[in-house]
Order: structure tokens, then C-alpha cells, then sequence
């Protein structure tokens, strides 16, 4: 009784138990991508007219086919190496096996490696996997060069780096200042020697002048002496106390500068009413190195601006402009950094550092002399 057999019989059930999981790997056709469960079975598949014609297309372009192989293998094994393991050291053998558990999955003898082995060395040649060998046989981990992953630990690295608190700091910085100050110190102890007599006949005599000199007079010192003697230390004792005092100023607001420089720092800095220079060439020679005012700011980013000498608006990215630093005693803006968003003067340039001194003009904070301002933190302001 020829055919497939009906639903239910104990022929049907013994058939779908054959086809169930993997068959042995020497009766799979890789090209027609078909099981055999016998020797017979894939015999007969051999001497197929349409097994026949998938060989003559391999052997028209073999290296195509082996590479397309090689490709979908490599990117299978990694996709599981990643979603099962992550990044974690794993023996490369148990990822395999967990790979060919896939009834359809691509077998290795269809691509260019021949081995696990010579699989693995490639991963760690071409820089996907960091692999290993030991006693238990070759190891592998996943590299993730994801660029959002990248990005994230980047912003998880920058993020430690600004929580890390001042204190911690000054004390590193105490801690460097001890060390430092050990290695430097000389060594002043008292150094002891034995006590030695030339002969024995030296006699030793010890001269005790324990007379009390009751032949001094006694000398009463002015009233002046005295006061002036009881003033000075009060002044100096009050002269330390104002320098502390400053001192301790001084730390606070050098804290509270750099608790603003966190909170302002920004990596945008486009800002209404200042002028900027065009700096990119996408443009054309036309525009390029010509000056412009920001008339309006969208998504932070980009900019419309205006021609200073000529009635032409354009659209422009962060990217395709810089500040402009006018001369000294003119004003600017502060677009990035602890002032940002405050106006003031300019007062000084220091070409060689490329930073300037600008006095804070608008605000409480007005009077200000704020030093070693950099170039990219301020901007000439529109008249």
C-alpha cells in the first residue's frame, strides 16, 4: 500500500518519531538543504535530476556558495554566543552543541573550516571573540561592539567620573602630598655613639654648677613692654584667623564653581543673539569663514542664522559652526560651562593658552573676574 500513511495509524506516529530531532549528519544534503534517514534514502536523493542541477550550479561558482555557507554559520553561532552567554567566558564546544540542537541549522562541513578549532582561532583572529585554550578544551567570549552598548558604558564611565566627590579628591591629592613628603625627608634622628676612655688611668669629673646666682638684680620691665608684649600675639593669632577665614572662602567657592561647571557643562551651546562663524565647506566657498547671527535655536542642535553683510538665512547643524571671540572691552556670552547663559565683558586674551579673562557683567554675580576661560565657552554677542 503505497503513500503517506493517515492521520493517527502506528505508521504515522513511527514516521513523525523518525523525523523528529537531528538525523546522522552523513545522510544531509547541505545544497538541497534535505534529510535522509538512511543510506538508501540519500542514495537515491544523489541520483535525483534536481540534486544534479544544484551541483552544477555549485560547481559553477563554488567559492560563493562556501562563503555564503561560512557567513550564515559564523553569524548564527555568534547571535546564540551573544543572546544565550552575553559576554561571559563559555566553552566553545557548548555553545556548538546548543547550536546544532537546531534541527535546520547550517552544518559546519558546508563552510570553509574543517574543525571547531580552526573555527574558533578565526574568531579570535578577526577580533569577534576573545578565545583561549586550557586543559578543558577552547574557550571563548563575545565582544560586543554594539555603538549603543558603547555608548552606554561611555556615559556609565563619564557619569562615575563627575559623581566622584571633592572631597575624595582633596584627599588624594593630601595622600600624594604625604607620600611625596616622605620621600623627600631627611632623616634627622639622633644618632648615638659609644662612649669610649683613652686609658683607664683618665679620670672622668662631672662639673654640676648648681650655685643660684642671687648677685642678678631684678629688672622691672615698663608697663609698655608688657602691653605690647600681650598685643602681639592677639594680632598675629588674628591675622592667621583672617587668612583661615579666606582660605576657607576661597575652598568654598572654588567648590561651588565646580559644582556649577557639572550642572551647566553641556554638549550643546547654540544660543539666540550671538554670532558664529561658518566653518564647514558643504556649503560651497561662498559661505565658508563668513560670520552669521543666531536668529533661532531648534532641537538643541541646529540653528537658523543670518548673514552680518549680507540678507541670506540658513539652516545649520552645531557641527558646522564655532564662537567668535571679539577684542578686549566688548561684550559676550557665555554658552557653555558654570556661567553659561550670563553676558559679560571681555577684558583680556591669552593667545597662547587660548583662553581669555571676562568680567561678569548681568546678574548677582556682577563684578566677577572669571580666569582661563576657554575660547569655545563664550561667543561675541549681536549688536
Amino acid at each position: 500500500m503505497g503513500g503517506k500513511a493517515e492521520k493517527g495509524t502506528p505508521k504515522y506516529i513511527a514516521n513523525k518519531i523518525k523525523a523528529k530531532g537531528l538525523q546522522k549528519l552523513r545522510w544531509y544534503c547541505q545544497m538541497c538543504q534535505k534529510q535522509c534517514r538512511d543510506e538508501n534514502g540519500f542514495k537515491c536523493h544523489t541520483m535525483s535530476e534536481s540534486h544534479q542541477r544544484q551541483l552544477l550550479l555549485f560547481a559553477d561558482n563554488s567559492s560563493k556558495y562556501i562563503d555564503d555557507f561560512s557567513k550564515e554559520f559564523a553569524d548564527g553561532y555568534l547571535e546564540l554566543l551573544s543572546r544565550q552567554f552575553g559576554t561571559k567566558r563559555v566553552n566553545a564546544n557548548k555553545v556548538y552543541q546548543d547550536y546544532i540542537s537546531n534541527r535546520d541549522h547550517l552544518h559546519m562541513n558546508a563552510t570553509q573550516w574543517e574543525t571547531l578549532t580552526e573555527f574558533v582561532k578565526w574568531l579570535g583572529r578577526e577580533g569577534k571573540c576573545v578565545v583561549d585554550e586550557t586543559e578543558k578544551g577552547w574557550f571563548v567570549a563575545y565582544i560586543d561592539r554594539d555603538p549603543a552598548t558603547i555608548a552606554a558604558l561611555e556615559a556609565k564611565a563619564k557619569k562615575e567620573k563627575m559623581d566622584k566627590d571633592d572631597q575624595e579628591r582633596m584627599l588624594e591629592f593630601i595622600q600624594k602630598q604625604v607620600e611625596k613628603g616622605k620621600k623627600d625627608k631627611v632623616d634627622e634622628e639622633p644618632k648615638y655613639t659609644e662612649f669610649k676612655r683613652e686609658s683607664s688611668q683618665e679620670k672622668l669629673t662631672l662639673n654640676l654648677n648648681l650655685k643660684r646666682k642671687t648677685d642678678e638684680k631684678k629688672v622691672d620691665l615698663p608697663k609698655a613692654t608688657l602691653f605690647t608684649k600681650t598685643k602681639e600675639p592677639s594680632k598675629e593669632s588674628s591675622k592667621k584667623q583672617k587668612m583661615d577665614s579666606k582660605s576657607a572662602l576661597d575652598e568654598i567657592m572654588e567648590m561651588q564653581e565646580k559644582q556649577k561647571e557639572r550642572a551647566n557643562r553641556k554638549d550643546y551651546w547654540l544660543t539666540e543673539g550671538i554670532i558664529v562663524k561658518i566653518v564647514t565647506k558643504s556649503l560651497g566657498d561662498k559661505f565658508y569663514k563668513r560670520k552669521a547671527t543666531v536668529e533661532n535655536v531648534f532641537d538643541k542642535y541646529g540653528a537658523q542664522v543670518k548673514l552680518i553683510d549680507e540678507n541670506v538665512k540658513l539652516k545649520l547643524d552645531q557641527n558646522h559652526v564655532e564662537t567668535v571671540i571679539p577684542s578686549a572691552n566688548r561684550p559676550i556670552r557665555f554658552v557653555n560651562g558654570a556661567y553659561r547663559g550670563l553676558r559679560g565683558v571681555l577684558r583680556d586674551i591669552d593667545t597662547d593658552n587660548y583662553c581669555c579673562t571676562v568680567e561678569v557683567s548681568v546678574g548677582p554675580l556682577t563684578g566677577r573676574i572669571v580666569k582661563n576661560v576657554q575660547y569655545e565657552d563664550i561667543s561675541k554677542l549681536a549688536t
